[in-house]
């Protein structure tokens, strides 16, 4: 990698001032995208204004693929935002306009598809890049001029040996008595990277234990360079996976190609489909993030996106281990991607369905299909669906996830199904939740998206036969009235949800001792209050939050009545539990002399001040306070100056500031943080921003050009559904 990194290094920065493509070419599975990874982690930062990654892949998706680099251009969520091509295609034009920028293209297999997007990308002169990764010449030779397309070759013996420890030791030397039978495994694999991040993942497991390392060697196939034979590898570590992590593995291939699934939806999944075994001293979702990480450290999952707080946010894995997952699925009829419903096989453990069905359902209701004993559904094409009817031939169903469909009134047929655990639906709740949800008595996850921009900020109400659902682990909506449990039941039973786990986003609930006594290992609360000016704050008990003794993430929101000012304010008294890890507060008003509140939590990692969470000219922080904290968010606010000392906030590594045109500036004593990686702006001062870049001088006359400084001058950022929760 370093020999290739060197080449493209020179070629990719000629000083042309012209917009230049370059085309990294090679087989599947060679290095293409880790090469063009390095190059977009280690160089652009700091050498261009904005940079973006999109994943094309085989099948062109032209929405996906606009909306993939708006976020990243922008920094926002459009996955939910329903805007035409056009609208998005204008926005990515308008945000890269007079930028210096460097665009990844990755996964390009036609020519099409870049000529449907080659246009968007202006050429101001000012040294834009864009890299293009591709398996076809053909290609390449069309994006790129003929000198900038570089050929990517197999490693060479000695390369893969080192590539090989590596993968196995990383800095550490290799046994003495390792290497020769380390070297005998790496001359039996391809010259691809691929292969030999899978052999080192799983020789990682096994550690130094010398039998099993003979083992790999005898066991271990010698291969021709040949796209499919990839597989031979695959197939041999597929044998050596633990029993218990097999159907996770086999599970991903459900998802479509290139796509990255929130580490948070895959582990309840995993958990609905009784893929996880228990635990007693465990959670279910504990075990669950426990396999991903044995599957991560195999190298069989692959981490998209790393939390602030070092948690895997995002996951997919590789096409060719796609591939075999798909077809060892349909061997063992584990699952199966369906690009339509008639036909289905009754004893498959999951559909994948990624088309739109519209024409097909009407043929699939009045077909062969009943009884069937699919236990796992998952719609990935985006459309409105009124009828689906048909789902309930799933008898046996367990899951279904359904958020990319768009539904305008809930499809009561579901709750024929008693069986389901995992419900993701996408539908405009205008009134009550229905009360029928009951009857899902085996029901664990609910989840419910509004889908329409325009219905976040509008409400409806749970049923209050949602505290009789006493199997819910995690209950998911946009704003909704939650019943409080003695008024829903009015003296009858009340059930104790002690398996909720999630709860979010319930509006104006009263925390009461009751309701805490009824959710005791609660982890993760989204919550919003809204003041009437008649309503006084104290009668909601936050308090009482400090009684969430397991409670790890907090996200509280505080809106007013639009002709209302906030006449009667919030307590200063507002305690949190310590094992909080993650606070959002928005709209609170709180006066920046009562941060110690939050400065005191021991375990605190990510801390989002949104909206004049507090409020005041000055803050100035203290000794022995937030130990923790990696990542520091400040939205919206009247702060003007902020004082700061070298010792304080000692594990601080990203600041983001938006809209804080107030704030003089950002104190200098931040910059000499050790552990500060990144400041992101929008919308501030010019004076802040002179400060930001004073700040990223220093560092880079200290050698340290990872440290970058990132301007976003938007508009305000979009609500969506899952940035509310």
């Amino acid at each position: 990698m370093g020999d290739d990194f060197m080449k493209f290094w020179k070629l990719l920065t000629k000083p042309y001032s012209k917009l230049t493509v370059v085309s990294i070419v090679g087989m599947g599975d060679i290095g293409k995208t880790t090469l063009a990874k390095k190059f977009y982690d280690e160089f652009t930062a700091h050498r261009f204004d904005v940079r973006a990654w999109v994943t094309v892949s085989q099948e062109y998706r032209e929405q996906e693929v606009l909306k993939q680099l708006l976020n990243s251009i922008r920094g926002l969520n459009y996955e939910s935002r329903e805007e035409s091509t056009e609208k998005l295609a204008e926005n990515v034009s308008k945000s890269l306009k007079d930028k210096r920028f460097f665009i990844v293209m990755d996964d390009v297999w036609k020519i099409k598809s870049w000529n449907r997007v080659k246009n968007l990308f202006p050429d101001s002169n000012n040294g834009s890049r864009i890299i293009l990764t591709t398996r076809e010449p053909r290609v390449a030779r069309h994006a790129s001029r003929v000198f900038h397309c570089y050929h990517m070759r197999s490693l060479s013996v000695e390369e893969r040996w080192k590539l090989l420890q590596r993968m196995v030791f990383g800095e550490k030397e290799c046994p003495p008595q390792l290497v020769n039978i380390g070297r005998a495994i790496s001359g039996k694999c391809k010259g691809l990277p691929l292969v030999f991040v899978l052999i080192g993942g799983l020789l990682y497991k096994a550690k130094k234990k010398l039998d099993y390392w003979k083992y790999v060697a005898r066991n271990l196939r010698s291969s021709r360079n040949t796209d499919y034979n990839i597989l031979d590898f695959i197939v041999f570590i597929y044998n050596q996976l633990p029993h218990h992590l097999r159907a996770c593995f086999l599970n991903m291939g459900v998802l479509p190609e290139d796509y990255e699934i929130r580490r948070s939806k895959l582990t309840k999944l995993w958990v609905a489909n009784r893929f996880i075994k228990p635990d007693r001293s465990k959670s279910l979702e504990e075990v669950a993030e426990e396999y991903l990480k044995d599957l991560v450290d195999r190298n069989l999952i692959v981490v998209g996106q790393w939390s602030y707080s070092g948690e895997i946010k995002t996951c997919s894995i590789h096409d060719s281990v796609r591939y075999f997952c798909l077809m060892k699925s349909k061997q063992e009829k584990f699952n199966s991607d369906v690009d339509y419903l008639p036909g289905v096989h009754d004893n498959l453990r999951q559909v994948s369905i990624l088309t739109d069905l519209k024409n097909q359902i009407p043929k699939f209701a009045l077909g062969d299909n009943r009884d069937l004993r699919v236990p796992s559904v998952t719609f990935f094409f985006r459309n409105s669906l009124n009828d689906i009817h048909f789902i309930t031939n799933f008898w046996l169903l367990r899951v279904l996830d359904a958020l990319t469909i768009r539904f305008e009134e809930f499809p009561v047929e579901i709750v024929e199904l008693v069986n389901l655990r995992y419900i993701a639906l996408t539908y405009w709740m205008k009134h009550r939740f229905p009360a029928s949800i009951a009857k899902l008595c085996n029901l664990e996850t609910l989840i419910v998206n509004p889908g329409k921009f325009r219905s976040i900020f509008n409400t409806s109400f749970l049923s209050p036969e949602i505290w009789k659902m006493a199997r819910l682990r995690h209950l998911l909506f946009m704003r909704s009235y939650m019943p409080h449990p003695t008024d829903a039941l009015m003296g009858r039973n009340i059930v104790s949800l002690e398996n909720l786990q999630t709860l979010g986003n319930v509006i104006n609930f009263r925390w009461t001792k009751e309701v805490h006594d009824m959710m005791p290992n609660l982890k993760k609360l989204v919550i919003s209050f809204e003041h009437d000016g008649q309503t006084k704050w104290s009668s909601y008990c936050f308090d009482n939050f400090v009684y969430l003794h397991q409670l790890e993430i907090l996200k509280c929101f505080f809106f007013a009545k639009s002709y209302l000012k906030y006449q009667d304010p919030l307590p200063v008294k507002f305690d949190f539990p310590q094992k909080l890890k993650r606070l959002t507060l928005s709209g609170c008003r709180i006066s920046w002399k009562n941060m110690t509140i939050v400065g005191s939590l021991s375990n605190l990692e990510v801390l989002k001040l949104k909206f004049h969470a507090f409020e005041g000219p000055v803050w100035e922080t203290n000794d022995g306070e937030f130990r923790r904290l990696k990542l520091l968010l400040i939205h919206m606010t009247d702060l003007e100056h902020w004082k700061v000392d070298e010792t304080h906030l000692p594990s601080l590594q990203h600041l983001s500031l938006r809209y804080c045109y107030n704030l003089v500036e950002i104190p200098s004593r931040i910059g000499k943080f050790p552990t500060l990686k990144e400041i992101k702006l929008c919308e501030c001062s010019t004076s802040l921003v002179s400060s930001a870049k004073v700040i990223r001088e220093e560092h880079w006359k200290l050698g340290n050009f990872e440290f970058h400084v990132r301007l976003f001058p938007l508009g305000l950022r979009h609500y969506t559904f899952s940035s509310m929760l």
